[in-house]
């Protein structure tokens, strides 16, 4: 009965009542085998729902108890599956890679699947100082024989691993072809929390921004629909540089506040210090992006991961680019690209690479590197990705040419949701007008440039935008610094899901406080906005704002 118990409740999105359901099934049940499958089962529940200590206990339990080959293989995957919510990728990836393996003859669905996830760790990890790398998870997962239906889950796999071991254009046709699936097909809600972490990523590495956004949104949405806490934290971390990128700052800090709060609940926060570090730079804080970095580089739980040095050198070359310290912002950039093949970041720090570059004077380097960026914009094929490429090809080149590619750039840009990057292209190309002396031209650019930056929140870049205009002879006044800067981390979250039109009972439910506490907020957030009413929230957080009302 509790077992049933546990069914309904899963059904219903109560991840950890049918936990506690079915840990209370395993303690009542007499017989040895019996109880060894409702202690595995607890345990996969306690997982999914963020209680990895309990998790632990139950599947050590369990492995006392007479488990079969194929239950001692879901033993190996769930302990997999707990090393990497609660501690880091490279912890998780030998253990989904044993029981992969293991899986293989019982289960082909299952083992593509565990596969499927230790990819998804090689990707997040980065390169290891030991053991298996990316290169050997997708050598295995290729071998692995195929899953069951439907289709976009084996083209996905598949061209996930041509891409990692033929080349990135050798893998991009099946990855789009596998996307579009996702983006457009109908997708259960078990399947969604499994194959939309990979999905998403790898929508991110084919500049494919809609899916991307499409992808991400849906995960989150399915991982706070049925309270799966160990899925969350990795979602987040998707859908906030998503929101980083499109130029909504405040939406992404709000992710990040609600990516704090899992962490703090489960004991797993580094997701949440990855989610801080890719906002942070954007925003032009210095201060606060070097305490970032500092924990991510401290947490001895992500010791010797390459994506450690990767991200922190990226969110780096940001900052100081921002900033205009180029000298600096190339020595990041330089780090943070130094390993290619783990695409994400690393591609992302050779477009800050070809920046800093061109400014420090280096040009060779920034050619390299600009050559490098548009044989990937080739394959990709997307509007980001070729004015991504027209823009950095644009900063290589003089004249006429550089002129014709900076419009590209704009043009493609613009057709995207890729705020930041459709704005920084007016910024550079503005600096370039300036540079040929091309006043009146460079003022349009850089003018737009620092609105667009300044709405966003990108500080850091729009004061280099008004110090451009100033250089052309612009009058221009620093932007008044946002009332919203004011509320802290959870009361902007807060205000934002109220903002959005969620009752206190239902924010206090994502948050994990009680509707009294999110009242208790919503007064200092009032007081402190100078508004009388939850209605006005809205209005007043996007005073200031690109986004429609």
């Amino acid at each position: 009965e509790l077992e049933r118990s546990a069914g309904r409740a899963q059904a219903r999105g109560g991840v950890a009542a049918a936990a506690a359901f079915l840990e209370r099934a395993a303690e009542l049940t007499p017989d040895a085998a019996r109880r060894g499958a409702r202690a595995l089962a607890a345990a996969r529940a306690k997982q999914r729902a963020g209680g990895y200590d309990a998790a632990l206990e139950l599947l050590d339990a369990a492995e006392l108890s007479p488990l079969d080959e194929r239950e001692l293989a879901q033993a190996d995957l769930l302990r997999g599956q707990i090393m990497f919510a609660s501690r880091s990728a490279g912890a998780g990836l030998p253990l989904l890679l044993k029981a992969a393996k293991r899986l293989e003859p019982l289960d082909a669905g299952l083992a593509r699947e565990t596969y499927r996830d230790a990819l998804y760790a090689a990707f997040t990890a980065g390169r290891l100082p030991s053991g298996a790398q990316l290169a050997d998870v997708a050598a295995a997962a290729l071998a692995a024989p195929p899953g069951p239906r439907p289709e976009r889950n084996d083209l996905l796999m598949t061209g996930v691993a041509a891409m990692v071991t033929e080349g990135y254009a050798a893998g991009m046709p099946t990855v789009r072809q596998a996307l579009d699936a996702f983006s457009t097909e109908e997708i259960s809600r078990e399947e969604g929390l499994g194959w939309l972490p990979l999905a998403s990523r790898m929508a991110f590495n084919a500049w494919d921004f809609d899916g991307w956004s499409t992808l991400s949104a849906k995960l989150v949405e399915l991982a706070r629909e049925t309270g799966a806490l160990s899925i969350l934290p990795p979602a987040l971390l998707l859908l906030v540089p998503n929101r980083a990128h499109a130029g909504q700052l405040a939406v992404a800090e709000s992710l990040v506040a609600e990516a704090v709060t899992i962490g703090e609940a489960t004991g797993s926060r580094f997701f949440a210090q990855y989610c801080a570090l890719v906002v942070e730079p954007w925003r032009g804080r210095e201060a606060a992006t070097r305490r970032t970095i500092e924990a991510v580089t401290r947490d001895l739980a992500l010791q010797g991961e390459g994506k450690v040095l990767t991200a922190t050198h990226w969110a780096s070359a940001v900052l100081c680019n921002g900033l205009g310290r180029y000298e600096e912002a190339y020595v990041s950039a330089e780090r943070g690209c130094e390993h290619p093949q783990e695409l994400g970041l690393a591609i992302s720090s050779m477009v800050e690479l070809v920046e800093a570059a061109t400014r420090s004077g280096r040009a060779a380097r920034a050619v390299v590197a600009a050559r490098h960026l548009d044989e990937m914009a080739q394959a990709a094929g997307t509007d980001w990705a070729l004015g991504t490429s027209a823009l950095v090809r644009a900063q290589v080149s003089e004249g006429p040419a550089a002129d014709t590619l900076y419009r590209e750039a704009i043009e493609l840009l613009g057709r995207t949701e890729v705020g930041v990057a459709r704005a920084r292209s007016r910024l550079l190309y503005g600096e370039w007008l300036r540079r040929e002396n091309r006043r009146a031209d460079a003022r349009e650019q850089l003018g737009a440039a620092y609105e667009l930056l300044g709405q966003m929140g990108a500080e850091a870049f729009a004061e280099r935008a008004r110090r451009e205009l100033q250089a052309t002879g612009e009058a221009v006044r620093k932007r008044p610094v946002e009332v919203r800067t004011t509320l802290t981390a959870q009361e902007a979250q807060i205000a934002q899901l109220a903002g959005d039109g969620l009752t206190n009972s239902e924010i206090g439910a994502q948050l994990f406080i009680s509707p009294h506490t999110v009242e208790w907020h919503l007064r200092k957030i009032f007081v402190k906005l100078g508004i009388v009413s939850r209605k006005q929230i809205r209005a007043t957080l996007l005073e200031g704002t690109d986004e429609p009302a």
